[in-house]
């Protein structure tokens, strides 16, 4: 698909289909992930793969915003992986889980697959219901599949605030 029209037809789904991505549609979506950039190619992502019955149901227990999708893919970083500013401390580990949920997010898109990036989820019910270690943190869900035949962006999808009011030359 080409990147501008990828970029520009791609929305927050929020209506699925009641089926399961297939395996191999997953391997594509995360083989994109796995390519995305990282800091000192350290690769702190963990990505933890939800297209069962039984995982959509603990999701469930998670978030309200999971749209009755039936497949997800929760990022996360783990922190003891990650490469560390040495001017203030700032870890590139959220940032670079951040990148590769992006990289899937378009890959999704590219493969027909629709999305939505979702942060209002609970990451203790998360840590508890999928056994998530304290050095790993979520950081985004993408819930994901096929985009029911009446789904649609929502109205705010195509308005944007003027270029002049968020890009900046040389000062601010």
């Amino acid at each position: 698909m080409d990147f501008e029209k990828l970029i520009t037809e791609r929305y927050s789904v929020r209506n699925f289909k009641p089926e399961h991505l297939p395996q191999a549609v997953i391997d594509k979506i995360l083989d994109a992930g796995h390519k995305a950039p990282t800091g000192c190619n350290y690769q702190p992502q963990r990505i933890l793969v939800l297209n069962t019955d039984k995982a959509i149901a603990k999701l469930k227990n998670c978030t309200k915003c999971h749209f009755n999708a039936q497949a997800a893919m929760l990022v996360c970083h783990n922190k003891d992986e990650s490469w560390v500013r040495k001017y203030d401390g700032a870890l590139s580990s959220p940032v670079d889980a951040v990148i590769v949920t992006t990289h899937m997010m378009l890959a999704c898109q590219n493969e027909g697959v629709g999305t939505c990036w979702v942060m209002h989820f609970d990451p203790k019910a998360m840590r508890e219901s999928f056994n998530i270690p304290d050095n790993v943190e979520p950081v985004a869900l993408l819930v994901m599949g096929y985009p029911a035949d009446d789904a649609k962006p929502l109205d705010l999808h195509n308005q944007f605030r003027p270029m002049n009011e968020v890009v900046f030359y040389d000062e601010f």
